[in-house]
């Protein structure tokens, strides 16, 4: 714990997350994303809701190769969006909140470009994003800082449980709030990298259920590890 002897108990959750940070980057290195259309973006996530990337991913190349455009795929019969997305799961649920969502957005804008929201302030594009059924906190966040380049710190299922394990987050924080927690811990040019290398840290290491505590680089600054450990060393069982 010596890289987090000079801090302040005021301060410690801001430092701790820089020394997470920083042993993210040297095991898992510093990662590229591509750049998607905020549209893209936008339909890309809602394909991903319970689902892994591979399926997500099969679900929106099969969708644009079959639809030309956005427009397209919102004037098709409901039954043909949803074979193109059945790998992604629930397409009975996707297709139709997809469809329903361009339809209103061409209501209320008079197309299907988004580039126009990068003129807005965050808070009123997190709002209207969110307004529309499927879009939550997590997908508005993915759309306004890998598309419109707009500080937001996205916080999914995984992330959500590892900084709980870790003790950046009250354990009883919501996942909603915890989008804006992450927020402040991290500086707004590290959310990515941040996001994504927590992401990998829930994949690899922090699972759900067993989580690899021995082999984790982050054991020393996890709670959950080291009040377990506490437990053991009280109770004089072995692991």
């Amino acid at each position: 714990m010596d890289e987090l002897s000079s801090s302040t108990h005021e301060n410690l959750p801001v430092h701790k997350a820089a020394v997470i940070y920083d042993r993210l980057i040297e095991n898992f290195g510093v990662p590229n994303w591509s750049k998607m259309a905020p549209l893209d973006e936008m339909i890309n996530t809602i394909l991903s809701q319970n689902t892994n990337d591979r399926n997500r991913d099969l679900a929106f190349v099969s969708l644009r190769h079959r639809f030309p455009t956005w427009e397209a795929v919102r004037d098709a019969p409901a039954s043909e969006v949803i074979d193109c997305i059945r790998s992604a799961g629930l397409g009975n649920q996707k297709g139709p909140r997809i469809q329903e969502i361009l339809r209103q957005i061409t209501e209320e804008t008079g197309g299907l470009d988004l580039d126009f929201l990068k003129g807005w302030e965050p808070e009123r594009i997190r709002s209207w994003l969110t307004s529309f059924k499927g879009v939550g906190m997590k997908t508005a966040s993915i759309v306004m800082l890998f598309s419109l380049g707009i500080p937001a710190f996205p916080v999914d299922t995984h992330i959500y449980r590892v900084t709980g394990r870790l003790g950046l987050r009250p354990a009883k924080m919501s996942v909603e709030q915890t989008h804006l927690q992450m927020a402040k811990l991290f500086p707004p040019e590290n959310y990515g990298t941040a996001h994504i290398n927590l992401i990998l840290l829930g994949r690899r290491i922090c699972f759900a259920r067993n989580p690899n505590c021995p082999e984790c680089f982050l054991n020393d600054l996890c709670d959950y590890y080291l009040e377990k450990e506490s437990i053991v060393q009280k109770n004089g069982t072995s692991r």
